[in-house]
């Protein structure tokens, strides 16, 4: 679990960016405040440890349409202008919908890749269906929080003591390190192609 970071991003000054890492033989949790810029915290929190694998929950890329221009596309078909593949198969957001979120976090993945980060896209949504945790509550009631961490411990055991998260945002960037764990051990599901590929 070295070197491994979970991330759960979220708007700029909301305050609602966590990152999840394992420090000795304890998760640890990380998170912006209210009103700090959601990635200088990100590129500062990384600035001084070694290159590691990151797992952000966020769009790393857009439609091919914007990247290759409607005219370039084979010939008679139609672009989509809204979702990629993995979007489309995992009833993820749509990257154009979420807007400025995923420019910056294509920004700041460009600049953690610049100091020797792996970065990758995950979706904490879809571990969450994956380990069945919706049927026990999971983004429901704060009270639902300590029996998702149950489940999921029991589901895919950790090497490393969890705290109990406060709340969702700190749970999907635990999320976001399961994907990256599960990724390293190649027990991750990958969708997309090299239009985007999102891993859980």
């Amino acid at each position: 679990m070295k070197n491994l970071y979970g991330i759960d991003y979220g708007a700029k000054l909301a305050g609602t960016t966590v990152v999840a890492y394992s420090e000795g033989s304890e998760v640890r949790f990380c998170a912006s405040a209210k009103k700090q810029d959601a990635d200088r915290f990100l590129l500062d929190f990384f600035a001084d440890r070694l290159p590691g694998k990151i797992f952000i929950d966020a769009p790393l890329s857009l439609p091919e349409v914007y990247r290759t221009g409607a005219e370039n596309l084979q010939e008679g078909k139609v672009p989509d202008f809204h979702y990629r593949a993995c979007d489309r198969e995992l009833g993820a957001m749509s990257p154009m919908f979420l807007g400025g979120l995923t420019a910056r976090a294509m920004k700041t993945a460009f600049h953690l890749r610049k100091a020797g980060h792996k970065v990758y896209e995950t979706y904490p949504g879809m571990a969450a269906r994956h380990f069945a945790l919706p049927k026990i509550g999971y983004k429901g009631e704060k009270t639902a929080i300590e029996a998702c961490l149950q489940s999921l411990s029991e589901k895919m055991p950790l090497t490393a003591t969890v705290p109990s998260p406060p709340d969702w945002h700190h749970f999907d960037a635990l999320l976001a390190l399961c994907s990256a764990i599960r990724h390293c051990e190649n027990r991750a599901s990958e969708i997309g192609d090299e239009e985007g590929k999102i891993i859980f």
